[in-house]
């Protein structure tokens, strides 16, 4: 049991619950308590000595039939732009469109919700592989529903499928000529034999005139999607990638004025949200009114490659596709190096986007020459190393050399998994996912969400990461490397723990431990006793935020800190 080593009492909160999890140095058999003092864990006790930490002013609350554990960490997501796309695009992907004539009829039922002449639809990373025909909608196909509306199908955040009137509006025609970086990758655009354009474009989201939100609208949106994707599925600690200030300032007004229940660790995308000089200089236009224990600039994002799905993640082998090199690098190592060290000297964490095994080399490898710079500085995270490890030997060498986090996602072997090795090789098909490995060798592995445009349905539960890095089922019910499964436990403890590590608060949460933040959830059964295919329907039926109560299962924030039924 984690007594503590402060007084025995009395606690501001005590919880009782049937089960504790703590994910931390010792697990407590049979009913436990949780104690609380400001906003702090006091300590793990068997529920029958609760009664010495419990004084006239304590609160105390009964749960025989939950279970508690400490709040869900994700580091990495992209919350506004997943909260933005729920809210406004229509949602077309698998297996909920199963055909490419299901994806035409929900457009053509949705052309009244056409917002300034563009009807934009949400789709699956990988849209081809899901779909029943095994391609992407043509052109021709979008043509079908309407030549007066804009249509755009984003397939996640690096693939997008235009019909005419959308190119027309984003001026590409027979001669355009993409532009050499677009945030996200460096950009194409497909063509038909004849030379036309067939509406398929990669890393251009961010070039294309989209109609925005209002921002009564941007809001909403935001407030319900941190409610809805976030704090409905346990999770108590978002690492943000940032989409724009207007977002930075929704999260700041909605928790200091108690609409959202978070906490906000906040990497600003360069050059996505803001140049690099004014990520460094952030304090000199945040003026931030929520308190920085729920809403902090973290880090930096950065992306040195692209994505799989559009084949523009670098890789050290050409891809498998017709036509296609070995992706594109979108960073250069003296940019690489520039980056690292203005964001050590500002006290940033830097995240870098690296996909592909030949962007990893390259990040590390720049990184590793100025490794010994900032001792004391923030970790520097490589996003997704760990995912597709063609050579772990190699790649774990340049990891340690550099320095780095590896920051990957289990939810990636559900969400693609097994359709990797079509687009890179038949190679790549044992090795995805070395989670197994990547423990035994005393790796911090962490699980996020990355949740964006074009995630799965429920791609911010943890439990689907959890069962996905327990079970590893993919979208179609196969089996990935089954030697590389880990035990429930350690899932949870990737998804809590390891998500506070890969942000450097392992000592402020991730367990139920004295001197931590009281962040717990509590479950309506134990994940340790749940068969591995059920994970996924466990339910969160109450959330604690620094001890206080924010959510319960049907009930907004205000509702449950009022205590409304």
């Amino acid at each position: 049991m984690n007594r503590g080593t402060g007084p025995t009492g009395p606690a501001d909160t005590v919880i009782r619950a049937g089960r504790v999890i703590t994910l931390g140095t010792g697990e407590p058999d049979g009913p436990a308590a949780v104690c609380i003092r400001d906003g702090l864990i006091q300590a793990v006790i068997p529920a029958a000595e609760a009664g010495t930490w419990i004084g006239d002013r304590t609160t105390v609350l009964d749960m025989p039939e939950r279970t508690l554990m400490p709040g869900f960490v994700d580091p990495h997501a992209h919350a506004e732009v997943a909260a933005k796309a729920s809210y406004q695009m229509v949602d077309v992907r698998a297996p909920g469109c199963p055909d490419i004539d299901a994806v035409l009829q929900t457009l053509r039922d949705s052309l009244p919700q056409a917002r300034e002449g563009w009807l934009v639809a949400q789709a699956n990373l990988f849209f081809d592989q899901k779909l029943a025909e095994r391609r992407f909608p043509t052109r021709d196909e979008l043509d079908s529903v309407s030549t007066d509306i804009a249509i755009a199908v984003r397939a996640g955040g690096h693939l997008s499928i235009l019909n005419s009137r959308a190119l027309e509006l984003s001026g590409i025609d027979d001669s355009y000529e993409a532009v050499e970086y677009s945030i996200t990758g460096k950009p194409s655009v497909l063509r038909y034999a004849d030379g036309r354009p067939n509406g398929i474009v990669t890393e251009m989201d961010k070039l294309l005139p989209f109609p925005a939100l209002s921002a009564a609208q941007s809001r909403e949106a935001i407030e319900s999607g941190i409610r809805d994707l976030f704090t409905a599925h346990g999770v108590t600690t978002i690492g943000e990638i940032s989409e724009s200030r207007e977002g930075l300032e929704i999260y700041d007004d909605a928790l200091a004025e108690g609409r959202i229940a978070a906490r906000i660790h906040v990497y600003l995308w360069t050059p996505g949200t803001v140049s690099l000089d004014e990520a460094c200089t952030h304090h000199t236009w945040t003026n931030f009114r929520s308190d920085a224990s729920v809403l902090k600039i973290q880090g930096v994002k950065a992306f040195s490659d692209g994505g799989y799905s559009a084949a523009r993640a670098a890789l050290t082998r050409p891809y498998a596709l017709d036509g296609h090199n070995c992706g594109e690098l979108a960073l250069s190592t003296d940019q690489i190096i520039e980056l690292a060290r203005r964001t050590q000297a500002a006290g940033l964490q830097l995240a870098i986007h690296a996909n592909g095994d030949r962007a990893q080399m390259e990040v590390c490898q720049a990184l590793a020459g100025i490794a010994d710079e900032h001792p004391d500085g923030p970790r520097i995270r490589i996003e997704h190393a760990g995912n597709f490890v063609p050579d772990y030997p190699t790649l774990s060498r340049a990891w340690s050399d550099a320095r780095i986090v590896p920051v990957p996602q289990p939810v990636f072997i559900y969400n693609f998994g097994e359709f990797v090795p079509a687009y890179v090789g038949a190679y790549a098909r044992d090795l995805q996912f070395p989670f197994r490995t990547m423990l035994n060798d005393g790796w911090p592995i962490s699980g996020s969400s990355d949740v964006w445009v074009g995630s799965e349905i429920g791609q911010t539960n943890p439990f689907l990461s959890i069962a996905s890095a327990v079970m590893r089922r993919t979208f179609h019910g196969h089996t990935l490397t089954s030697e590389q499964a880990l035990s429930i436990h350690e899932a949870l403890r990737m998804h809590t723990l390891g998500g506070a590590q890969a942000l450097g608060e392992e000592n402020t949460r991730g367990s139920l431990e004295p001197g931590k933040l009281a962040d717990l959830i509590a479950l309506d059964r134990d994940p340790l006793s749940t068969d591995p295919e059920d994970l996924t329907s466990i339910s969160v039926e109450e959330v604690f935020l620094g001890g206080e109560h924010v959510y319960t299962r049907g009930n907004t924030v205000a509702e449950a800190a009022a205590g409304t039924d």
